[in-house]
């Protein structure tokens, strides 16, 4: 490859385009979203890349940036992740931020950091850090999740840069490559995925060939196969956020120190055949076989999901809070806010007015999901938490009730406001 392409200039790059209408939003609790582009010379690793930024609000430092890298050709699909409900409630429970990148152009450019994309990500980072007075964005480690061409970027980011990685997954990852890792690569947890039908030959290849050399190394990774689904469909968020979370566990630095390397006592073993898994400790036979988990949860979260192809959210989403209703003309206006679960999203709000459900946010669908094909976003930009209902009348009571459905089927705690109509006057008790 022309060593041109490995060099990368940034004096062109385009200034970060903050979303959204007048200044940028800068009170610390509240979250921002960046959006910026490189083109031409800034770009020599792609025709041209987008990045999409998001924040949360508050004043503690961050403590990571989960790193989003699509697939060859799922550029098409734009930055949408940023604005993912469930990632940002994840994100904001370990106090992480968000990062997703559009590349496009020739994956097989891109997908080796030595291109520039790998620096362009670390600028992209200190650009932002600067931007939004977050200097740890710059060093805080990462979290990265890779598909196909981005899994293969994955696992070389693992091979280029393993102190900077606190754990990555591996969407079935492309085009078998053949390196080995460094001592430093081996603290990294990894999980590689691939499937049994309409799966690239060579992704098998990649998932295999990455773990039998990790595990050599006696690294944290583990393996598996979905069986029956396919290349570009997958239900792996469901295990990537609980991975995510043990090795976050496990791995985040502990007074401003170094990441730790995950603790032999707490990791757990699987057995990639039966989907059996047992503690580390005490195990004496051969384990370069056995999948390695940061721990006991981990592990669990696997045996389902390589049994399954899905680890179902068992618990109920956060309630709605901060109801509001107003009068606008002769309609009444219910407003609220809500957090989505952070292991299964919103599929929908149901609004209740004395008991009997009288409106649905969406009408129909979803109000939030994903596709199976790259974890994409949609809708990005979902609708307003809002409902239009008639006004009680004169001197009556009405009790109005909110309650959050995530993706599971499973309904939160209903919030309620108790309101009743007085002349042209709406009190609430």
């Amino acid at each position: 490859m022309d060593s041109r392409l490995f060099r990368l200039s940034l004096a062109v790059l385009l200034p970060f385009c903050i979303l959204g209408c007048g200044s940028p939003r800068t009170e610390p609790s509240q979250d921002r979203t960046l959006r910026y582009t490189l083109a031409g010379e800034a770009c020599a690793f792609a025709d041209s890349a987008e990045y999409g930024l998001w924040i949360p609000g508050g004043e503690e430092p961050l403590k990571g940036v989960i790193v989003l890298q699509h697939g060859c050709t799922m550029e098409q699909f734009g930055v949408t992740r940023p604005y993912d409900l469930q990632y940002q409630a994840f994100a904001r429970k370990w106090n992480l931020a968000i990062l997703e990148t559009a590349l496009h152009g020739d994956c097989r450019v891109w997908t080796y950091p030595e291109s520039g994309s790998a620096e362009a990500l670390m600028k992209a980072l200190a650009r932002a850090a600067g931007e939004t007075e977050r200097p740890e964005l710059a060093t805080v480690p990462w979290l990265i999740w890779g598909h196909s061409g981005g899994g293969h970027w994955t696992l070389a980011m693992l091979r280029e840069y393993p102190e900077r990685i606190l754990a990555a997954v591996c969407y079935s990852a492309a085009f078998d490559p053949r390196w080995d890792y460094s001592p430093a690569s081996s603290a990294v947890p990894v999980l590689l995925r691939y499937a049994d039908r309409n799966e690239y030959p060579d992704c098998k290849e990649t998932a295999k060939r990455a773990f039998d050399k990790l595990r050599a190394m006696d690294a944290p990774v583990s393996i598996v196969e979905n069986k029956g689904e396919t290349h570009n469909y997958s239900r792996l968020r469901h295990m990537m956020l609980p991975f995510f979370e043990s090795a976050i566990r496990e791995r985040l630095p502990r007074d401003g120190g170094r990441m730790r390397e995950t603790d032999p006592s707490r990791s757990w073993l699987g057995d990639t055949l039966s989907f059996e898994v047992f503690p580390e400790k005490g195990y004496r036979g051969d384990k370069s076989g056995l999948c390695r988990f940061p721990d006991e949860s981990s592990a669990r979260a696997w045996k389902e999901y390589a049994a399954t192809n899905d680890v179902l959210d068992r618990t109920a989403p956060p309630s709605p809070y901060d109801i509001k209703a107003v009068m606008e003309g002769d309609s009444l206006v219910v407003s609220w806010r809500c957090e989505a679960d952070p292991e299964s999203g919103i599929s929908c709000l149901n609004v209740y007015l004395d008991g009997s459900a009288v409106a649905r946010v969406p009408g129909e669908g979803e109000y939030q999901s994903f596709n199976l094909n790259g974890d994409n976003t949609y809708p990005a930009d979902p609708p307003g938490m809002r409902v239009t209902l008639p006004v009680p009348g004169k001197g009556r009571r009405a009790r109005i009730c909110v309650e959050n459905v995530n993706q599971a089927g499973l309904s939160s705690k209903a919030s309620c406001v108790v309101l009743y109509k007085t002349g042209r006057r709406l009190i609430h008790d």
